[in-house]
Formats: structure tokens, sequence, C-alpha cells
């Protein structure tokens, strides 16, 4: 029987990776050992570029299942193993494909603009996906002229269209972690720490992002530790793996966590916490679970993905007329 000492894990999942020829990804939210065990750590977006570019036959991804199925879109030829099915997200669950579907049917000369966290089926129906990282260049490249339907995160929707002045209709979903930290409790920590700066993601709620100093993905917000050498202390209000990260890039810094209404640990994601050296180890002993998406499903969820790729890379790209549903039904 194998062991379970970290370090002993630790020294057969490098094994195992080696043997299978396995890229191994993760995202700033998982435990600081899985992430200083893989192959490369970003965001939604880095992760789906690695993902597509590499070269290997098999991506292990310890995130959370959407983001291991953004990956097998861009590339079906290759096998993407995630340590946990049950890794789920509150925005995919809070975008039912059926609702989603009749929300689109509802503005059927609308581009829809949909924000990774989402299933595969909702990416079907979708004509272009953004991440944090991106949704501005994404939006940017939307004629003006064109209605706009965001989702299904009305926290980022909302902040994208009072920066980029682009009327949307808005999905009402929300990040679960993101929404949990409170307004008041920042504002007295500000004064506690007058010198620290605030940074944001925004998915927070917008009377957060009121009192941030900086709004940005979990990429931009690790670039403000990093490089913002004259500030040394930082509220951050996003979950709380990125800390990991951050402080490897800046040993310096204080980060202080934005605190959240009562006394749980409602800043950490409890579908990324899923994952555990453990898994990992056992997903690369058996290659399993393994990402799969109907084929009907993908080849449409493809389309929306591969423009928000296109767009990235500063490519042109052209946008539906009209919104059919999909026939068959998906």
């Amino acid at each position: 029987m194998s062991s379970s000492h970290p370090e002993s894990l630790k020294a057969e999942i490098r094994e195992l990776k080696a043997k299978h020829n396995v890229l191994f990804l993760a995202h700033y939210y998982e435990d600081g050992a899985i992430q200083d065990l893989a192959d490369h750590v970003g965001d939604s977006l880095a992760l789906a570029q690695w993902g597509q570019r590499a070269d290997n036959p098999i991506v292990l991804l310890a995130g959370v299942v959407f983001m291991g199925e953004s990956v097998k879109l861009l590339s079906p030829e290759k096998t993407v193993l995630v340590p946990d099915l049950a890794a789920g997200c509150s925005l995919v669950d809070h975008s039912p494909y059926a609702d989603y579907l009749k929300w689109r049917n509802e503005h059927p000369n609308g581009i829809t603009v949909t924000y990774v966290n989402s299933s595969a089926k909702v990416k079907a129906i979708t004509d272009v996906c953004v991440t944090s990282s991106n949704a501005e260049k994404i939006i940017g490249a939307i004629p003006r002229d064109r209605e706009i339907l965001f989702g299904p995160d009305r926290n980022l929707g909302r902040y994208l269209s009072k920066k980029l002045d682009r009327p949307m209709i808005l999905w009402p979903g929300s990040c679960e972690v993101h929404v949990q930290f409170s307004m008041r409790k920042l504002h007295e920590l500000k004064l506690q720490y007058p010198e620290a700066l605030v940074i944001s993601h925004p998915e927070c709620d917008e009377t957060i992002l009121q009192l941030s100093d900086v709004i940005g993905s979990t990429s931009r917000l690790l670039d403000e530790v990093r490089n913002n050498r004259a500030t040394k202390s930082f509220i951050v209000a996003t979950e709380h793996g990125i800390f990991h990260e951050m402080q490897k890039a800046r040993p310096d810094a204080v980060l202080i966590q934005a605190p959240v209404e009562g006394s749980c640990a409602c800043n950490e994601c409890p579908y990324m916490k899923l994952n555990t050296l453990e898994k990992i180890r056992n997903t690369l002993k058996t290659l399993s679970p393994t990402i799969t998406v109907d084929p009907a499903v993908a080849r449409l969820a493809r389309v929306g993905l591969q423009r928000m790729m296109d767009i990235t890379d500063g490519k042109a790209v052209t946008w539906p007329n009209l919104f059919e549903a999909p026939s068959p039904a998906l």
C-alpha cells in the first residue's frame, strides 16, 4: 500500500506524472502543496491556454470541473483528468441549461457573453466565453450596436458594464465565495490598516468594489502584489488560495484576508478544496476520472470558447446575426 505521508505522496505524484507524460495544471485557489507540484499554476484563462498548447497527451487539472471541460473542449484529442468530479461551482449551479436557454431565446438578436464558470451545455448556447482576465478585451470586440447578454455572474457583469459603458442584460448568478465579504467589516479593517491597498476580484459585491483600490482577475491581483513594491500591505478580497503565490512572489508583503460576515471560513472555495494530494496520486495511478463531453454539446460549446481564444490572441472574428436554439435539442 502506498504511503500517505505528504513527502511520499509528492514523490509518487512526480513519478507517475513523468511515467504517463502528464501535464499537471493547478488553479491559484488550490492548496499550496498542490500548486507547488504543478507544471503551471494560473487562472482559468491561463489553464485553458496551457492545456490547448501543450503537446502532452494527458492533462491533469486540479481545479473545478468546468475548467477541465474547457481544456477538453479546446483539445478533444487529449485525455483530461480531474481529481474529483464533485468539484463543481456555484455559478454552474445558478445557471441551469433550460433556464439559460429560455433567457437566450427571449433575446435572439443579442450577443451572449458567458463567463467560463459555466457548464458545457450553457457554453453550447453562447456566442463567446470570457474569463475575468480577458472580459474587457472580448466585450470591446463586440460591435457597439449589438445588445449584450452577460451571465452567469451578475457582479462581474455589472462591473464590466459600468467600466466599459456597455449596457448589458445580466443573468442573476453569483459566486458563493466572493459574495460573503462584509462591507462593514472591510470598512473597519481599512481604518485599522490605513496604509493597506484593498485589492478585489470583480465577482465581489458592488459594495466591496466601491471600497477597493484595485479590481481585477486573480492573476491581476497577483501582479499587483508582485509589482507594486511601494506598497507593503494588501487587504485581499478573493479566495484565500491565492495567498500562496502572493507570498512566494512577495515574502515581505503583509497579506490581510478581507473579512466575511460571521465566523465561517467562507473565503475558501469548498469545491477547490475537494482536491487533495491523495486524490491526485490516485488519479495518476488509474488515469481516472476523466472529463467527457457529449459530442453534440462539444461541437457547439467549442465555438464560443474558440472565439474567446481567437480574440484574446488578437485575431478577427465574426458574430452571428440571430440566435437559433440547437436542433435537435441538447
